[in-house]
């Protein structure tokens, strides 16, 4: 449990470049920010600054072996994604994720697709 207090959450902006980088995979500095330009208007030299403090804090790893230095990300995915949904419930819903659920499906307009595999996952869950 010590290990995850001492975890470095990476801020909005990092978590757009993480999600470009878990979509591509590993990458340079241009074309994440060519990515990113997708999306909004961002400059080269902050994407690169931002991926150099990333590398920094190792939530990425810079391969120096080239001349284009290719960035990878070091934590899986769902890792990541898993921490920062418990850190949301823990400090949002007093770590409810019934209360979390029960807001999304009140606040958003769940498709039937939606609805039936919150269905499928729940049978699952009970059968376990």
């Amino acid at each position: 449990m010590e290990d995850q207090n001492k975890r470095v959450e990476p801020t909005k902006s990092e978590l757009e470049i993480l999600q470009v980088l878990w979509e591509k995979g590993p990458l340079t500095v241009r074309a994440v920010n060519d990515e990113l330009l997708k999306q909004k208007d961002v400059n080269y030299t902050t994407t690169l600054k931002l991926m150099q403090i990333m590398a920094e804090k190792r939530i990425l790893k810079r391969d120096e072996s080239q001349m284009k230095h290719i960035y990878h990300v070091i934590e899986a995915e769902h890792k990541t994604k898993d921490h920062l949904l418990d850190r949301f419930i823990d400090s949002v819903y007093q770590g409810s994720a019934g209360k979390l659920v029960m807001q999304l499906l009140g606040n958003k307009k769940a498709s039937k697709e939606d609805l039936d595999s919150i269905r499928q996952m729940l049978d699952k869950l009970e059968n376990k």
